[in-house]
């Protein structure tokens, strides 16, 4: 158990320094492609777009209070909050949906 523990672990060692590596060492001028740059300055939004939606609609009792604190974020994002802003009215939102909606059901 212990030795397939450490053959993971080398593996995937071995593969983030690859994945950091691999750039520098390939890439030795300044990239002056339009595209490949407005690309690579848009990957890091997709990619936490991409981890934290799906968490928004899965960390919650009811997608209800999920979808409630989802749409409140995006507005107050819209109108250019602040993050704590943001994040402490889509959590209060989150809260509230969530009481109303165990409350609702006990009754």
């Amino acid at each position: 158990m212990t030795e397939n523990f450490f053959i993971y672990l080398l593996v995937i060692a071995g593969v983030t320094y690859l994945v950091r590596m691999l750039p520098m060492v390939l890439v030795k001028k300044k990239i002056t492609n339009t595209f490949i740059r407005s690309f690579l300055y848009y990957v890091p939004y997709a990619v936490l777009g991409v981890m934290t939606v799906p968490a928004i609609f899965y960390s919650t009792s009811y997608l209800v209070s999920a979808v409630a604190g989802f749409v409140v974020a995006c507005i107050l994002a819209y109108f250019e909050r602040s993050l704590l802003v943001v994040a402490a009215s889509a959590c209060g939102t989150v809260l509230a949906c969530e009481l109303i909606v165990k409350y609702a059901m006990c009754i």
